[in-house]
């Protein structure tokens, strides 16, 4: 009777398996497929089972010995498959390989069918001992070998491949072992009791909550979600450029006109030289603002690139501490450039990013301290043709407090914002920050006394294109550069251009964009043309039109800057040389203009410098706009000297940070 019982409770478990995973919808994939026909067998083998079990309790003796042979032979079968088809699910989850699971398979499938014949071929025993049903004998015997074997060399698949494997997945097969040797131990016990068929339903039941079987309507409602993120992502996205354009339109009326009362300041009313220089720094920090939101969004939608150019470093961080220098203004600020000696005359790296690195550290030094000193310092580390750059910005600042560091570089983050309301920005520069720098491969650390100051450290790798300048012929001194307050430097024009008799056509459909370009070409004794959109663009030229450049803005009514050139292009005769005049500031948008025709690239707000440097370019004009110093400063102290060797070995950035730090604060003991 026991026999019974267990085999009509493991009919009811399988059919209520089969009904739950062959009436849901779901995605075919090898895992499904192999356990629905592990279902399969299971439920023909259990319907076998309580065919012989029944018979055996009932005595028929009318009904054939022959048939009862039959129906267990058939039954040893199902020993063989299942354990197969168990190992065919192992082997699977443990490679993902579908080509290696294919050959495993066809190999499994001829092995099958010898095993199966070997069987049918082995002798079989059935006891029934007063109508309890049994098996026994040589086929019996080997069919529980082959299951043993499959079972072993699961075992040795998941013991070489532990790394690899989910535990929750292996689950089924532990369950599976134990229950097999409670089996055994049973059987030995008792030959008639039949228990084999209830573990490997069991096991089944088990392999449902483990497979993954993802259900149809509940994959559909992801994708959906997944879309409408993906839709809202962008939009938001969509949104941000859009604003940084409506954004930058004005603010190019803005900078353009305030910068043109800077030019007059001689002339000028001294306290409205005062309030352009006021509006050019509120709109510089917007443009910041608006600069970090697009980078934070490209960051967080993966959209933001390395590209790797050749470039000189050096002359590139002089260059941005220069410009940087001027946002110190008045405050009692000495500003400190420390260039090593040994950094390559030329690097292969995102030039643009590192500087951005640079100037974010920089700006949010300018803008936490008020007095003291604020020091940029560059060392390297060369090795296999690799420059491991060392930059540190150190400042005297507000500092920042010890549980506040580890808030530091979170969006959207600003410390102690009772007190720095001030401070103007969005709290992203420094997760930016942080961002590029491990987009480059590099690490960024940071060390502050509260109310003392903090140091910042950035390590980045760089490749070496050229170690030394190909024109340098004797060794240099060490590079000591100090960058002097905005008031003791003065912008100068060494040998102004000429353009005389250059002419130049504007097209933009804003006026106030018109006399922005005009107010800044109009020292450049140039001949000016307007127009307020593509056609009429198109109508000049056509008309006999002759011009030596074309600043184009690219979204204007009736025909956009794009189209215009296209057009324009069509007809072969036509070489004036056209730079796209625009707002669209996003990255990757000098090189989709550059790709469409456009020779160069102006983002607004533009200044009169950058239009001057793409006169030049066009005009062949290799004249540059300087800065100069009024007065020459002391050198700096013994900070500016390289790394020693030990130093140099030190590549635990906390250490480098530590060892910056630390003789700093030596450095001021001992001019104290």
């Amino acid at each position: 009777m026991s026999n019974q019982y267990f085999s009509i409770a493991a009919l009811l478990c399988v059919l209520l398996l089969m009904f739950v995973f062959f009436s849901k919808k779901k995605i075919e994939s090898i895992e499904t497929k192999i356990y629905g026909v592990m279902l399969i067998s299971s439920f023909i083998d259990v319907l076998l089972v309580i065919f012989e079990v029944s018979f055996g309790y009932m005595n028929l003796t009318s009904i054939p010995y022959w048939l009862l042979r039959i129906s267990n032979k058939i039954d040893m079968i199902h020993y063989i498959l299942w354990p197969t088809l168990m190992f065919l699910y192992m082997f699977y989850i443990t490679y993902k390989d579908e080509r290696k699971y294919d050959t495993v398979k066809k190999i499994c499938f001829y092995l099958d069918i010898l095993f199966i014949f070997i069987e049918f071929l082995l002798p079989i025993h059935i006891i029934n001992d007063n109508g309890a049903m049994g098996v026994d004998g040589m086929a019996t015997n080997f069919v529980l070998g082959i299951a043993t074997l499959y079972f072993a060399i699961i075992f040795i698949i998941q013991v070489i491949n532990f790394k690899n494997i989910k535990i929750n997945k292996c689950i089924p097969y532990i369950a599976l072992i134990i229950f097999m040797v409670l089996a055994i131990y049973l059987r030995n016990l008792s030959p008639t009791l039949i228990v084999i068929p209830a573990i490997i339903v069991y096991i089944n039941l088990i392999m449902y909550f483990t497979i993954e079987n993802p259900d149809i309507k509940l994959v559909k409602q992801m994708e959906l979600a997944k879309d409408q993120a993906e839709k809202a992502n962008r939009a938001k996205s969509d949104f941000l450029s859009s604003m940084s354009h409506e954004i930058r339109t004005p603010l190019n009326a803005i900078v353009g006109f305030s910068e043109d009362i800077q030019s007059h300041k001689d002339t000028v009313d001294p306290v409205i030289v005062e309030d352009a220089d006021y509006i050019m720094e509120a709109s510089k920090t917007l443009l910041e603002i608006v600069g970090n939101i697009l980078d934070i969004n490209k960051i967080e939608a993966n959209k933001m690139e390395i590209v790797e150019i050749k470039y000189n470093f050096k002359e590139e961080i002089e260059n941005l501490a220069k410009v940087d220098a001027t946002r110190i203004g008045e405050k009692n600020i000495n500003f400190k450039v420390n260039i090593a000696e040994d950094i390559p005359y030329e690097l292969i790296g995102d030039k643009v990013h590192v500087k951005e690195v640079v100037n974010n550290l920089l700006t949010n030094a300018i803008k936490y301290t008020e007095q003291g000193e604020i020091e940029l310092t560059v060392k390297c580390i060369n090795q296999n043709n690799i420059c491991t750059l060392i930059i540190s910005v150190r400042d005297t600042g507000r500092g920042i407090k010890a549980e506040s560091i580890n808030k530091l570089f979170t969006k959207f983050e600003r410390l102690d914002i009772e007190k720095n309301t001030t401070a103007e920005g969005t709290g992203l520069g420094l997760a930016i920050t942080k961002a590029l720098v491990e987009m480059m491969g590099g690490m960024i650390n940071v060390q502050s006394q509260f109310g003392k100051g903090s140091i910042f450290v950035v390590q980045i790798p760089q490749k070496i294109s050229m170690l030394s300048s190909p024109t340098q012929v004797t060794a240099q001194q060490p590079q000591k550069i100090v960058v002097p307050q905005p008031t003791t430097m003065t912008a100068v024009q060494n040998n102004v251009s000429s353009f005389s008799g250059k002419k130049v056509l504007i097209v933009d459909d804003n006026k106030l964009n018109i006399k922005v370009a005009q107010r800044a070409l109009q020292d450049f004794n140039l001949v000016l043309d307007e127009c307020y959109d593509g056609l009429q663009c198109l109508s000049k030229v056509v008309n006999g039109n002759e011009y030596d450049l074309i600043l184009m803005d690219i979204m204007m009514p009736n025909m956009g800057g794009e189209a215009t050139l296209t057009k324009l292009r069509e007809n072969p005769n036509f070489k004036i040389p056209t730079i796209a005049l625009t707002a669209d500031a996003v990255a990757g948008a000098k090189e989709k203009y550059l790709s469409e025709g456009f020779i160069d690239y102006i983002a607004k707000p533009f200044s009169k410098n950058q239009i001057k440097e793409k006169l030049d370019l066009v005009f062949s004009n290799n004249n540059t706009r300087v800065l100069v110093e009024k007065e020459v400063l002391d050198e700096l102290s013994d900070m500016s000297k390289p790394l020693t060797k030990k130093e140099s070995s030190t590549n635990n950035l906390n250490e480098v940070a530590t060892y910056i730090y630390d003789s700093t604060k030596k450095d001021e003991e001992n001019q104290q």
